[in-house]
């Protein structure tokens, strides 16, 4: 207990320290978090009708970001299989980095549910052996199973494998591979069992699709990969942590491969409908030339298919791959383009037209909007506190002491041994005001 209290309190003071860019960003998610719980509060006293969800359109922005947000989580098992299956050295030496992002994804995940319930004080039905859960016949039972278990599973590798560097061991393997093995079907399960989720609904044709699963998972392994590469430029251009071009060109051919799949199995759904042009035509018609003159999500799609095409483009040519600048190019446009593809390109056409052949036009809310960067803060938030301790606990900077010492090196503050100090040449009473990590 001792030790893992020293751990512990070492990653707090580790998390208080930092630049003033640092202090910039973590208070500037703190008070877009502030503001999301100011905004969800108004939203739980009035009840679910301050958003624009109504009975035609009863999922809405809360559910588009969660349904995009598993599948950024569950890509982080495109590092996990070249790591740990493969032993690929480049990618196994950042691959822990994206089992921090599955963390911060599915956080986020589950906070977006939480704000989409009307009775969040019915949650507790949704707990295993509390609750009735009405587990296996529910597929809402199973995604709640399913996230819950992979959130566990990603945090428990996590701070296993950062708490044993901090201590100069070695991660046991005996229990380590089996976690991370299992946490490859682990990933694939989630985005799958969401997809489920809307496929298994009859009443909804375009969702009743049974290439909806490999859709999901070819879109997932664009945007989270898309995501990683951005931060690890971050990283690079900000911290001693090393990522090697070579890791970072392979993840992108990776991404490559499964845009061209995404967007093939995407043309083939509307190839499909048009081409059979039955009653089912309706809400493709209305996503992509708009219906009976309500026209909302034409400009989104097509912008967003415009935007996954150009990023295709690039990933698929080596040289503008290789290129830098392009490369976060097409990062930033495969994000963004999944994330309106996948988000409200997806939700909401399902509800339009109704069972009933009404249309009701779904525009999120302002609260909505405010309640939603709340919760991306949040992730984040998360995600910058797992950096913040992980990158210098792999980097050999941050670890046990050997006499109990204190001493700074740039801004932040890690425990190193004396024979550490006189390699580094670092006094014990030095203080450095660094950049930061």
């Amino acid at each position: 207990m001792k030790n893992i209290w020293n751990f512990f309190k070492g990653t707090l003071i580790l998390t208080a320290r930092g630049s003033a860019a640092y202090y910039c960003w973590v208070g500037g998610l703190l008070v877009l978090m502030i503001i999301g719980g100011f905004t969800y509060v108004i939203q739980l006293n009035d009840g679910l009708i301050v958003t624009n969800m109504r009975d035609q359109v009863s999922w809405g922005f809360y559910i588009s970001n969660f349904t995009f947000l598993v599948g950024v989580a569950a890509a982080a098992v495109l590092l996990v299989i070249p790591a740990y299956v493969y032993h690929w050295k480049p990618i196994k030496e950042i691959a822990l980095l994206g089992e921090l992002l599955a963390v911060s994804a599915i956080v986020m995940c589950l906070l977006f549910v939480t704000v989409d319930i009307g009775r969040p004080d019915r949650f507790w039905h949704l707990i295993p052996f509390v609750g009735i859960l009405n587990f296996p016949q529910s597929l809402l039972a199973w995604d709640v199973a399913v996230l819950n278990t992979y959130l566990v599973l990603n945090l428990t590798i996590a701070v296993y494998y950062l708490y044993n560097l901090y201590y100069k061991r070695e991660p046991n393997k005996k229990f380590t591979t089996p976690l991370l093995l299992f946490s490859i079907p682990a990933a694939i399960s989630i985005h799958t069992v969401t997809a489920f989720l809307y496929n298994g609904l009859g009443a909804r044709p375009f969702w009743n699709a049974s290439i909806l699963a490999p859709r999901f998972l070819a879109s997932a392994f664009c945007s989270g990969p898309a995501f990683m590469i951005l931060v690890f430029f971050l990283i690079r251009k900000y911290t001693r942590f090393k990522i090697s071009d070579e890791a970072i060109q392979k993840i992108a051919e990776l991404i490559a491969y499964a845009m061209f799949i995404n967007l093939f199995l995407l043309g083939a759904e509307i190839f499909k409908e048009y081409y059979t042009a039955s009653v089912h035509l309706a809400p493709m018609q209305y996503l992509l030339q708009g219906l009976h003159g309500h026209n909302a999500l034409v400009p989104w799609i097509w912008t967003a298919m415009i935007f996954n095409v150009t990023a295709f483009m690039i990933f698929l040519i080596p040289d503008t791959r290789r290129n830098n600048t392009t490369l976060v190019l097409g990062c930033v446009l495969i994000f963004i383009g999944v994330y309106i593809e996948k988000g409200m390109g997806l939700v909401i056409p399902g509800f339009v037209p109704d069972v009933l052949h009404e249309i009701y036009e779904y525009v999120p809310s302002g609260l909505e909007m405010l309640l939603a960067i709340g919760i991306w803060a949040t992730g984040l938030f998360v995600f910058t506190m797992l950096l913040r301790v992980a990158i210098p606990i792999l980097n050999g900077d941050f670890h046990v002491a050997d006499d109990g010492v204190d001493c700074h090196i740039g801004d932040n503050l890690f425990f190193l041994g004396k024979a550490d100090r006189e390699k580094r040449n670092v006094s014990v009473v030095e203080k450095t005001e660094g950049s930061g990590s």
